[in-house]
């Protein structure tokens, strides 16, 4: 099986890990204290590299899954990064959510170095990475992508071929701003419907009657009536940043934007007042909060 090098064991990192290892694939990963506990994965003989030069020189394939752009360029480029160890035709497979501008840069750098890559974000939520059922928006060419399929089905329940490098990421961008749009939306509602007496299981059971029900409304369901945040594990700054990026997007292409930039003033309102550790469902507790 392929011998690959992981980067980035967060909340979604630890579930692809783990099913890697499941497919039995010989896995490294990067020791980093912003991993989740690998205890399980040291036990199923996974490996640890103290640099990503060094994990990349044992690695016929590379996947990063980290915060986003910054971290991205950091662990590829960097003085000990990926690149410095990168051997001939090495395959590098981005998982985060990123810039696509800087993807495309990212994408030349590793060619330029005998390697392959491919962007290759992922939605859906933490459950669905423990269960091998993420979805996938590919972007690389056609080859790239059919080689790579087998690898990426270990942990990805739909993979969709996007386009070329960078494709995936500005779907990506596209969903998260659909997605987490709805949710500040929703929970905006959610809190005028609590400050005007609304019952909140009332709001609830109307919406899903109607134009109201979706995805966005089942995540915040269990906070609305049990005040259970866990139906949507994605945190304030990591929506804020997700909301940049796809602003930046839309502003370098020249599309409107008016609608989410208008998303972004109030994540970023939220995380200017401390709030960028809470979970998105919580914003309906701060949108009440500023109405009293």
């Amino acid at each position: 099986m392929t011998t690959i090098g992981m980067i980035g064991i967060g909340m979604m990192g630890h579930g692809i890990a783990s099913n890697l290892v499941k497919h039995g694939h010989a896995l490294s990963v990067l020791a980093h204290a912003g991993n989740q506990p690998i205890d399980d994965l040291l036990q199923q003989g996974v490996k640890t590299f103290t640099t990503p030069q060094d994990l990349a020189a044992h690695s016929d394939v590379v996947i990063l899954c980290v915060t986003g752009t910054p971290q991205v360029e950091a662990v590829l480029m960097g003085e000990d990064g990926v690149l410095k160890g990168l051997r001939p035709n090495t395959i590098v497979i981005d998982c985060s959510t990123a810039m696509p501008a800087s993807t495309e840069k990212i994408a030349q750098a590793v060619a330029a170095q005998g390697g392959l890559f491919m962007d290759a974000p992922m939605t859906r939520t933490p459950k669905e990475a423990a269960e091998g059922r993420l979805n996938l928006l590919v972007g690389a060419d056609a080859a790239l992508f059919e080689t790579c399929r087998p690898i990426l089905a270990c942990f990805a329940e739909n993979i969709v071929h996007v386009g070329p490098v960078g494709s995936g990421h500005r779907m990506k961008l596209l969903h998260n701003y659909v997605s987490l749009g709805s949710v500040a939306l929703l929970a905006e509602a959610a809190a005028c419907a609590q400050v005007g007496g609304v019952n909140a299981q009332t709001f609830v059971d109307v919406l899903t009657m109607g134009g109201g029900w979706g995805a966005a409304l089942e995540r915040l369901r269990p906070f609305l009536l049990n005040h259970d945040n866990t139906g949507l594990r994605f945190t304030v700054a990591n929506a804020l940043k997700d909301l940049t990026y796809y602003n930046d997007m839309a502003q370098d292409m020249q599309a409107e934007h008016v609608v989410a930039s208008a998303i972004q003033t109030t994540l970023k309102a939220a995380y200017d007042e401390g709030q960028g550790a809470l979970l998105m469902p919580d914003l309906v507790d701060v949108f009440a909060q500023r109405s009293h």
